[in-house]
């Protein structure tokens, strides 16, 4: 909640408590819920226009609201509320809204020495997160304090809230705003670089600093010396209707989505039925320009990882992962040094000891790397490593792996069920015409000598074929089943080049599935599919054929894959363990 100060002018005999109370009961109805759950609330400073005795008297009346339903807040002073630095001493806000005031809130964390400096701790999302309130004007004592209180919690993000750091460099001069660039348009006050080279700077924790004082709204991002992002922003609406008439920016964290989504309400116009607001209430009600509702990207465990180690998932022995019904486990850790090749004829050993060990061919005029060894994996992938295939089409290039002539998977049909699992990540350099319609994990044996036909039947398209499309990488399972001479075929969404992706196929006897990260995709038809279409034939892994002649060859990270002859639950996944 940025500066109020307009509705406290009580010099004037000037005081309007309405707007802010119904800010403060929106943010109580709001609190303590599953959904739009606010945690903490900060003022931003400038409660008053005069900082005298009769504004704070009011002030405190209307925060009387937010301590009555434990409410968590902090507050700050502005510079219409004091004069001078934090060494100023005793003023009418200190004593109507100095540490005394938070001695029964459970998120003060504590203040310094003069009282004008707080910490707050609130909890969210599984953590524990610092919120710093600082003076309108901090002194070398100030500071030190709050490095200290940083320092005493290393591990809690930091967000830093004051009157003055940033300030809008456009003008206000037009409305709607013409905001310029409004991911960067503001920077650092004078005050605010001694702020930011005496505290921010070399605090990693502070990620984000919210500041009132100037208008119009606006923002920027800085490196701090750690070369991590700092979100610097300016929120204040005094001079708009009803000087800014209480109004509230709500930061939405989604840690699942890895965003802060912003928007800028009003509570009290919003509480007004609609018919009965005048024209610029209704204008104010909600407001909507790119400076005021916008979306911050934000990796969150890579930003703190800094300060909050991101656990690693330990590898976990292949053993583990032979669950009942495993024909074949192929992984590719402690077999060669990453960035080194894997050449022809080398062999990667089935770990069920059933003997469905895979050779590496590679397609004449290849180039020695073509396949590598590779220390990439998926975060939940039991072997932390994968193989690097560097193949395509235009002209047919690349390495691939081949099971055994004799290779007891290859007469296997599975007619109880299946489950095919494997993880794969696709480079940046992959393009549809080189690398569409390659296959992770295929059959050889084409639809055509298997003798199917009907709906949709390509005779030279190989009788199962796990493939990564030409359309936005979609994963594709196409398979032609037992019971019918045409194939089924279950259709994923487009998978992120430079992300790790868990795939997984299940069938229980009857309908098949297909699974990314554990979801399951939206066209999983409801058609009944036996088993699997056998020529006797291998099993390719980053191997496609057509008309029974490999026609292209994968491109992109392939890591642990595993086989088995009866459907998996999803907790019982490889990424589960």
């Amino acid at each position: 909640m940025p500066d109020t100060q307009f509705l406290y002018w009580g010099s004037q005999d000037s005081v309007n408590r309405t707007p802010q109370e119904e800010s403060f009961r929106y943010i109580i109805r709001n609190s303590g819920r599953d959904t739009d759950n606010i945690v903490f609330m900060a003022h931003l400073g400038d409660l008053t226009q005069d900082a005298d005795p009769s504004s704070f008297q009011q002030v405190g009346k209307a925060f009387a609201l937010l301590d009555a339903h434990g409410a968590a807040y902090s507050v700050v002073a502005g510079n219409h509320d004091v004069s001078g630095d934090d060494s100023r001493g005793d003023t009418p806000y200190l004593r109507t809204l100095g540490p005394k005031r938070f001695k029964r809130s459970k998120t003060f964390a504590g203040a310094d020495a003069t009282g004008y400096n707080t910490a707050h701790i609130f909890q969210a999302a599984g953590r524990s997160w610092l919120v710093l309130a600082l003076d309108w004007r901090t002194t070398d004592q100030g500071f030190a304090w709050a490095n200290g209180v940083i320092k005493a919690h290393p591990t809690m993000p930091v967000i830093l809230t004051a009157h003055d750091i940033v300030y809008s460099d456009y003008d206000d001069n037009v409305f709607p705003y013409e905001s310029g660039d409004p991911e960067n348009n503001a920077a650092l006050s004078a005050y605010g670089q001694t702020v930011w080279d005496e505290l921010i700077k070399n605090n990693d924790q502070i990620f984000l600093t919210i500041n009132g004082h100037y208008w119009p709204s606006g923002r920027t991002t800085k490196k701090n010396a750690a070369g991590n992002d700092v979100h610097m922003h300016i929120t204040n609406y005094q001079n708009r209707y009803f000087g800014g008439g209480g109004m509230i920016r709500l930061y939405h964290f989604d840690l699942a989505r890895n965003t802060i989504d912003v928007e800028t309400i009003n509570p009290w116009i919003l509480a007004q039925a609609p018919e009965s607001r005048n024209q610029l209430a209704a204008e104010h009600a909600r407001i909507t320009g790119p400076v005021d509702d916008f979306s911050i990207a934000i990796d969150f465990d890579k930003r703190f990882s800094g300060f909050i180690p991101v656990p690693v998932r330990p590898a976990r022995p292949a053993v583990e992962e032979l669950v009942k019904g495993t024909l074949a486990y192929w992984r590719f850790d402690g077999q060669g040094a990453p960035g080194t090749p894997l050449s022809a004829g080398q062999t990667i050993r089935d770990l069920t000891g059933k003997g469905n060990d895979l050779t590496a061919v590679t397609v004449p005029g290849t180039a020695a790397d073509a396949l590598t060894w590779s220390a990439d994996h998926h975060p939940d992938q039991p072997g932390h490593a994968s193989l690097k295939f560097a193949g395509g089409r235009n002209p047919l290039h690349g390495t691939y792996l081949t099971t055994g002539p004799k290779a007891p998977l290859n007469t296997e049909t599975f007619r109880s069920g299946y489950t095919l699992e494997t993880f794969v990540m696709m480079p940046l350099d992959w393009d549809a015409g080189s690398n569409g319609w390659a296959a992770i994990l295929s059959r050889r044996g084409s639809a055509g000598a298997a003798g199917k036909h009907g709906r949709n039947t390509n005779p030279d398209e190989p009788v199962v074929q796990l493939a990564i499309s030409n359309n936005g990488r979609e994963p594709q399972f196409n398979h032609y089943p037992l019971n019918a001479t045409y194939p089924t075929t279950n259709w994923g969404h487009g998978l992120v080049e430079l992300t790790w992706w868990h795939l997984a196929v299940v069938n229980d006897g009857r309908y098949t599935k297909l699974y990314v990260e554990g979801a399951p995709v939206v066209d999983n038809p409801k058609r009944v599919s036996v088993g699997l279409t056998s020529l006797g034939l291998p099993w390719l892994l980053g191997g496609h054929e057509s008309a029974g002649a490999i026609d292209i060859v994968f491109h992109g990270n392939v890591g642990d894959t595993r086989i088995v002859n009866r459907p998996l639950p999803v907790d019982e996944f490889l990424t589960a363990g």
